[in-house]
């Protein structure tokens, strides 16, 4: 009973993050942007879509075969995506990004095994662990992205609750997707501040 519970919830989260992932697009393509109430219109549309099976074909929703490629993403990283629907969202501060990245790289190679060194099973109840999230969090709380805070507390009453199949507080933090982004969102915005320098330099130069 608890494990089909815990199958719906991960079907309903990956319709929504599915749906969310979709309406970025549109928004990105749209010239004058997406007001939030055809925004909110959308993503309950889109859920019902990827939620319920489409046909007798399927075995499966959609959400469920973009599961079983992905597996289930962090609640860091959903609650990430899920949030730039909102109006006036708080964007994630370049250091934030930075620091995600680096911890992805340190983190994966070891956790895959490349030396005895395992961080990994830290998130099996690890107490040192816990506090050094929590310092993190405080951390993003001091560098004013507040957002951060909340996602960082969501994730860890949602690892403490067993939300997910995993027990490990590592996969309620952080996933490949966020990873990724870090690193993408990071090294972007290091590439906007030099070419913004430049132009400066260029506008400010000697005659």
């Amino acid at each position: 009973m608890k494990n089909d519970l815990m199958q719906t919830i991960a079907l309903v989260e990956m319709s929504i993050t599915c749906s969310v992932v979709l309406i970025l697009l549109l928004q990105t393509l749209s010239r004058n942007g997406i007001p939030f109430s055809i925004k909110t219109l959308l993503l309950l549309m889109f859920a019902n879509l990827f939620f319920w099976p489409l046909g007798m074909s399927m075995e499966l929703p959609l959400a469920g075969y973009v599961r079983g490629v992905l597996g289930d993403l962090s609640i860091v990283s959903m609650l990430l995506l899920w949030s730039a629907l909102l109006p006036n969202q708080q964007v994630t501060p370049t250091p934030i990004k930075w620091c995600i990245a680096i911890l992805a790289i340190a983190f994966y190679p070891f956790a895959l095994g490349v030396s005895m060194f395992d961080p990994y099973a830290w998130g099996y109840g690890s107490f040192a662990f816990l506090i050094g999230v929590l310092i993190f969090a405080l951390v993003c709380g001091l560098a004013g992205w507040v957002k951060g805070v909340w996602i960082i507390g969501a994730a860890i009453i949602a690892w403490s609750l067993r939300w997910h199949e995993s027990s490990n507080l590592w996969d309620y933090l952080l996933d490949p997707a966020l990873a990724i982004w870090a690193l993408f969102a990071a090294w972007n915005g290091l590439r906007k501040q030099r070419k913004e320098k430049a132009r400066s330099g260029y506008l400010f130069r000697p005659g």
